[in-house]
């Protein structure tokens, strides 16, 4: 299971199956195969549906949850934990069809991360993605703190 987990296409797979997303209409299209960005669909449906008619909001949290860690995890790579630490949604206006949020965490972003933990330290970095609309229009802003921190050596 781990070795298809460690390639982007396995990971995106997987994800396709996963129940949590499954159900709540939630899509990977593309994760790269560098592992800088992400891309990621949801559908309105009858089962995401809030009252109002509009994208229930922890659906669209749900659609950001994982992937800053997941892909800052993969190109730092083994000698790192990352967990998530906080998150914050900002709804902006009415999802009222299919939504999308592309996730980048960039080689600057990680260049910060490996000097902010070189000595040890934990890192506690931002990250930020919209959801938008097909159109372009915001519905909602995410932002997600990862608690990252360099292994101990065993020795």
């Amino acid at each position: 299971m781990q070795k298809i987990l460690s390639s982007p296409r396995g990971l995106r797979r997987a994800l396709a199956w996963w129940p949590p997303y499954r159900g709540a209409g939630i899509r990977v299209l593309e994760i790269a195969d560098d592992w800088s960005t992400a891309l990621v669909r949801l559908r309105l449906g009858r089962l995401n549906r809030n009252y109002f008619g509009t994208h229930f909001g922890g659906s669209l949290y749900s659609m950001s949850d994982p992937f800053f860690a997941l892909l800052a995890v993969h190109r730092l790579g083994r000698d790192y934990i990352v967990w998530d630490k906080a998150a914050e949604i900002e709804y902006v206006s009415p999802g009222r069809g299919d939504v999308f949020a592309r996730f980048t965490v960039t080689e600057d972003r990680l260049e910060e991360i490996r000097r902010a933990t070189a000595d040890g330290d934990k890192a506690l970095p931002w990250f930020e993605a919209e959801i938008t609309a097909g159109d372009g229009t915001v519905v909602a802003r995410v932002r997600k703190q990862l608690y990252v921190r360099r292994k101990q050596s065993r020795s």
